[in-house]
């Protein structure tokens, strides 16, 4: 009978995963160790907390998920003044086409604002660092079209097995942010790269390589360090 409860229980987990994950655009972004490599690597001190905006996925569903991804077009050329746009839109369940851009820069300005209303503000910048992480993935660039849903878990998951184990593979490289618009136009850029080498992968049929991975999260270490700096002064 407990074995029973117990078989129960985990096919309704794998369900209630293959559920989310069959959401257009949802997938669970780079997976849990890679998004902690990434903080690590930044340098953030609460790292172990940034793997956190997936799992409030399971709860929080339409709400969160569009948090994570923005549905490119092809052709797409991201802007600054598009991921300012985006900032409004968080949370917005309603909103088809997904705002991780916006949402990186709505989530830095309500650990800013918590305080404020005297409340805990460390995990808002648990989620901001889950979202840049989430930028550097080329799949949460793109629209989710049949190359997409093919690679896409494939693709969270290229080095999840090792990544922290090789945190020196990730290599920081100076960003200065002095405002919230050096911030967008940041964002925006790293945007560009991505939605790139998934246009690259896209025409090639194939899964990203480690190098590839690595030079990515890269990308998403380097934003986030630059943001931990910027909101300490």
């Amino acid at each position: 009978m407990v074995w029973v409860k117990s078989m129960r229980r985990r096919a309704f987990g794998w369900l209630l995963m293959l559920s989310i994950s069959a959401l257009p655009g949802s997938g669970w972004s780079w997976h849990d160790e890679t998004h902690l490599a990434i903080a690590r690597a930044a340098g953030y001190s609460k790292w172990y907390n940034a793997a956190g905006a997936d799992i409030t996925k399971i709860k929080a569903g339409d709400v969160e998920v569009k948090n994570h991804y923005v549905g490119n077009p092809p052709e797409t050329v991201a802007s600054a003044q598009m991921v300012l746009d985006q900032v409004v839109r968080y949370n917005d369940s309603h909103d088809q086409k997904g705002h991780l851009y916006g949402a990186i820069i709505a989530a830095i300005r309500e650990y800013q604002l918590a305080p404020r209303k005297g409340k805990y503000a460390q995990y808002h910048l648990a989620f901001c660092a889950h979202y840049a992480g989430d930028l550097s993935q080329p799949l949460h660039n793109l629209h989710y079209n049949d190359y997409n849903q093919r690679y896409h878990t494939a693709t969270d998951g290229i080095i999840e097995n090792e990544v922290l184990n090789n945190l020196p593979l990730i290599r920081i490289y100076s960003i200065t942010i002095r405002s919230e618009a050096d911030l967008a136009a940041e964002i925006a850029k790293i945007a560009n790269l991505s939605m790139k080498l998934g246009g690259q992968l896209e025409k090639e049929g194939r899964l990203m390589t480690r190098q590839e991975a690595y030079r990515q999260i890269s990308h998403s270490a380097s934003l986030l360090k630059a943001i931990l700096q910027f909101i300490e002064r």
